[in-house]
């Protein structure tokens, strides 16, 4: 019965991301309509508005495209997806809410963190894909 445990566990998840995949494809779906009704009805004087749900629709195509990886990478969440989301999600905060000069710095601040430690993430080896910033080189075993 243990041994079964982790399998009942996979299909659990693998049928909520599912779920999740088919919801946000919803969302993703109904901005789409909100977009092309600002668009045919001209009501774009709000550019913060807009922007706020341009950055939303983003932030649901990068889970989408996420739990896609997910499946591809045989059940496995790439780090770097979720370093994405997270400046995508602070710069989407800083667009909408941008009254507290102090808050969006603070902002900016974690938005350069997420960006440090992409790089520090592409250049350390380990068992990842050959990237062009690595210091390692170029045929080189690892020992």
């Amino acid at each position: 019965m243990a041994a079964r445990i982790p399998g009942i566990l996979q299909v659990v998840l693998n049928s909520s991301l599912i779920v999740l995949g088919a919801f946000l494809a919803y969302q993703l779906a109904k901005e789409l309509i909100v977009f092309g009704q600002l668009v045919l009805k001209g009501g774009t004087e709000d550019y913060q508005a807009f922007f706020a749900r341009i950055l939303i629709f983003f932030l649901y195509f990068e889970f989408i495209s996420m739990i896609v990886k997910y499946f591809k990478e045989h059940y496995h969440f790439p780090l770097r997806y979720f370093i994405y989301i997270g400046i995508a999600a602070m710069v989407r905060l800083i667009i909408v809410e941008h009254d507290d000069a102090k808050a969006s710095l603070y902002n900016s601040m974690v938005i350069l963190v997420l960006i440090a430690g992409y790089f520090i993430m592409n250049i350390t080896p380990g068992e990842r894909l050959e990237s062009p910033f690595s210091f390692r080189r170029r045929g080189a075993e690892d020992a």
